[in-house]
């Protein structure tokens, strides 16, 4: 763990200043408007940095017809990318929203200060070069990892700096798409901050204010423009229902295709070089053939809800070796949907940097022009307009994947402009969230620390546990006996202890079995029985062994069925690390909920 931001004189003067002079809740506030502010930058720099890259490499490209340098750009970027990484930053940056929830939920928010910057730097180098990847992810990381350390800067207390982590997240997807309320929602459901007053307030002026220097930064440009169709009817609910199911079938094939291509990648991780060669060349070979999986994929989404004629659309061909071919678009894009996840894991498998936001809202977009196209073909209703159906397929696979259905809703319709599809938004998002959560209990963010227990909810109880710290709670200062000690020299050792059981170790530090006190009350104080006796005679086996990483639910659940007042707690090399008491973690948890209750 990084160590404590240590604060400038300056800092302390500050703070002493605004202790005597502000209330913790204005200078939340305040924080949250300069963490607003910081995160707005940083969106426009790395949108910046990237389209100057795309520029430089790009704007030359034979719009007619295959372009051979595919196969080298998105290589020499995932390359630089690790190189960056690895001899710069020399840490792991990848999965952004994964860390933000795991610093929320076993790192009391604590995110280090090279993700300030860091990110932005790698997934600007790994996104212009051709990394079929998204930037908010990185985004969202550099707003929490503001908002972090400032509140560490100023050692700001738990719940306050949850927030400022809060308020990072929440501006960030402000400011890179003009949402501020899809900002608000998507701290709400994807990073589980739960919206009590104390929070909601500097979350709020975290997105204006994300959005507002946004608006000074790029004018009131939409990131993706749209205009209706046509209104929607009635007669169209059973498309918008269909394509929601749709939606969240595509996305658990995302989410399963997801883990199974890191699962492949993982194998490797001691190896970069082959990680690099396989990820390149996956990742080339697909943007050589499909151009549109080049970078974010903003232009042909853009393409897609902005087409009126078959003229049009047919231009999402275009670079490819089906230029031209106006009869290969349905094929197309059927294959880019389901190319897609293996050109997003290629990129960060290999070595790149960059999320997973960017191709859900790309892979919803082609999925829903797919599906009103061959709706349309076939006849199988009244008339659906491709355009807005690409557009509730971004709402769809984006509610799917990150399990946040408001937010996919919120995010479509702010970005759009579309609030006329609103009930349409409502259905296809809803319906693709009833699907997914069949198959898949947690989203494509929170399912990596689901399985070890380390995932925060709005369950108060659930949230509490996770919140709670194991390692805090071990008693470390235990009085161990070796196996031959005799029980009067027992007794003296008991005298000595702060717990009611004795390990009983080995010469090589191995537990053999453990004495607890109440079990011998019967031969304690009989002094004619202290030759009589030893350890190895008086030991029993541990009722439970717990490791230093069992997840505090487990415990609960351990004391619960065993009954035991004391457990050991081993490391990792099966060493014993200490005692755990019942009664200690109970006292914790009653804490924690009266510290959560008065929020």
């Amino acid at each position: 763990m990084e160590a404590a931001v240590q604060r400038p004189t300056w800092v302390q003067r500050l703070h002493e200043w605004r202790v005597e002079h502000v209330s913790d809740k204005m200078f939340l506030l305040i924080l949250a408007f300069i963490v607003g502010q910081l995160a707005a930058v940083a969106a426009f720099i790395l949108h910046w940095i990237i389209n100057q890259i795309v520029l430089l490499l790009t704007s030359q490209f034979d719009r007619t017809g295959a372009n051979w340098l595919y196969l080298v750009y998105p290589v020499v970027g995932i390359y630089l990318t690790s190189l960056f990484v690895r001899y710069i930053v020399k840490d792991n940056i990848s999965h952004g929203i994964t860390r933000i929830l795991y610093a929320i939920s076993s790192n009391k928010s604590r995110l280090k200060s090279h993700n300030c910057w860091s990110s932005v730097i790698a997934s600007a180098i790994t996104i212009g070069f051709g990394g079929s990847v998204g930037a908010e992810a990185p985004i969202v990381l550099t707003g929490s990892a503001i908002g972090s350390n400032l509140g560490q800067l100023f050692h700001l207390d738990r719940r306050m700096l949850m927030t400022l982590v809060g308020c990072g997240a929440a501006g960030a997807i402000a400011g890179i798409f003009k949402a501020p309320i899809a900002g608000l929602v998507f701290t709400l459901e994807v990073l589980m901050i739960d919206m009590t007053m104390t929070a909601l307030l500097p979350i709020l002026v975290s997105c204006v204010t994300a959005t507002c220097f946004t608006y000074l930064f790029r004018g009131d440009a939409a990131l993706f423009t749209f205009t209706l169709d046509s209104e929607w009817t009635i007669q169209r609910i059973p498309a918008c229902v269909l394509l929601g199911v749709a939606c969240g079938l595509v996305s658990l094939y995302f989410i399963r295709m997801m883990s199974f291509s890191e699962g492949i990648f993982d194998r490797f991780k001691d190896h970069p070089h082959i990680k690099l060669a396989i990820g390149g060349t996956v990742l080339s070979l697909l943007i050589f053939i499909f151009p549109a999986l080049y970078g974010e994929g903003y232009s042909s989404i853009n393409l897609l809800l902005n087409g009126r004629t078959e003229t049009d659309w047919n231009h999402i061909l275009d670079n490819s070796l089906f230029a031209g071919e106006g009869t290969m678009l349905i094929p197309f894009i059927a294959l880019v949907v389901l190319t897609k996840v293996f050109a997003t894991s290629a990129t960060n498998g290999g070595g790149g940097c960059g999320g997973t936001f960017a191709p859900s809202l790309f892979i919803g977009c082609f999925t829903g022009f797919l599906f009103s196209r061959l709706w349309n073909i076939h006849q199988i209703g009244v008339y659906i307009p491709e355009k807005n159906y690409a557009l509730l397929g971004m709402a769809g696979v984006m509610s799917a994947v990150m399990h946040a259905p408001l937010t996919g809703i919120f995010l479509i319709a702010e970005l759009t402009g579309g609030y006329s599809m609103f009930m349409p938004l409502m259905i296809v998002s809803v319906c693709a969230y009833l699907t997914i959560i069949i198959f898949e209990p947690h989203s494509i963010y929170g399912s990596r620390l689901a399985r070890q227990g380390k995932l925060l909810t709005h369950h108060t109880d659930h949230a509490v546990l996770t919140l709670m710290n194991l390692d805090s709670a071990i008693e470390r200062d235990y009085i161990s006996v070796t196996p031959d000690m005799e029980l009067g020299q027992i007794v003296h050792k008991i005298s000595r202890s702060h717990t009611s059981v004795l390990p009983v170790l080995d010469a090589a530090g191995m537990l053999l079995g453990e004495i607890d006190i109440a079990e011998i009350r019967n031969v304690l104080f009989r002094i004619e029985l202290y030759h009589h006796f030893t350890a190895s005679q008086l030991m029993v086996e541990p009722k439970a062994m717990l490791s230093d990483a069992t997840p505090m639910a487990d415990v609960m659940r351990t004391f619960d069925r065993t009954g035991a007042n004391w457990l050991p707690v081993f490391d990792v090399e099966n060493h014993l690390k200490g005692y755990i008491s019942r009664q200690r973690i109970y006292t914790m948890y009653r804490k924690m909920v009266a510290d959560m209750s008065e929020e």
